[in-house]
């Protein structure tokens, strides 16, 4: 095997590159800046080379990003956004979906796996979900979501601290080791009531299952209603030790 010493070294370079930026940027806007400052602090250091994570629960993300990046030109005439479509979700998640693009000027990337659900039931047995989640989570997320962040410098995402106990301490900005670039987290530090309160304050397009009882919702074979009382996580992965799919691990 022959390692192309040049690209090697270029690689490494854009690696520290990034990390200085995060650094820079963490420090500059510190621990309290609000989610539109910290969009528009993306818009400017990376104009057309970042994207936005978007799971379809709800726009708030979206909704917050077209409001605080007004001049789109700076990032390409309009903001880029990016949703996993696993072969798994909920027909609400796909209608979600759907009603986002339509509201919003929006370029969206709709990733899929390389292979289907039924590619894969072939390829490695069927309902790989229920016998090893972890790795169906690998194969339906993690991998195409790293191929698709490969052009990219930044990525944007809704995970807020509330959530889980493996995101109490996201930071707002941070090099993100796993995917190899930059990754802002807006609403990191929003509570749950903020966050509701920004949906009814600007009517925010939200999933119908969440009305439904489904706090966080994933693929429809993992998902389930928590009962009354229990953490709105608790109906991900129902009765396994998993929390996480691996996008948000660094």
């Amino acid at each position: 095997m022959t390692v192309d010493l040049d690209s090697a070294r270029s690689t490494e370079k854009d690696i520290d590159e990034l990390r200085a930026i995060a650094e820079a940027g963490a420090a500059e806007l510190g621990p309290d800046a609000g989610a539109a400052e910290l969009l528009r602090w993306t818009a400017q250091t990376f104009g057309t080379e970042f994207i936005i994570a978007a799971n379809m629960q709800d726009a708030v993300l979206i909704d917050v990003a077209d409001k605080a990046i007004t001049d789109k030109d700076t990032v390409g005439g309009r903001l880029k956004a990016l949703f996993l479509d696993t072969g798994y979700h909920f027909a609400e998640t796909l209608g979600t979906r759907d009603a986002v693009t339509s509201v919003y000027d929006l370029e969206l990337l709709n990733v899929t796996p390389e292979q289907t659900v039924e590619q894969q039931d072939e390829l490695v047995g069927r309902n790989l979900f229920a016998s090893d989640p972890g790795e169906c989570c690998r194969l339906r997320k993690v991998v195409p979501l790293k191929a698709s962040l490969a052009p990219y410098r930044a990525w944007v995402t809704g995970i807020r601290r509330v959530e889980a106990p493996t995101r109490a301490n996201a930071p707002l900005i941070s090099f993100d080791e796993g995917f190899g670039l930059v990754k802002i987290n807006p609403l990191a530090a929003w509570t749950d009531e903020e966050f509701q309160e920004y949906i009814d304050a600007n009517g925010v397009l939200v999933n119908p299952l969440v009305d439904e009882g489904y706090p966080s919702i994933g693929c429809e074979p993992c998902t389930v209603k928590p009962k009354a009382g229990e953490d709105p996580r608790s109906g991900r992965w129902a009765g396994r030790t998993k929390t996480e799919c691996g996008l948000h691990a660094s």
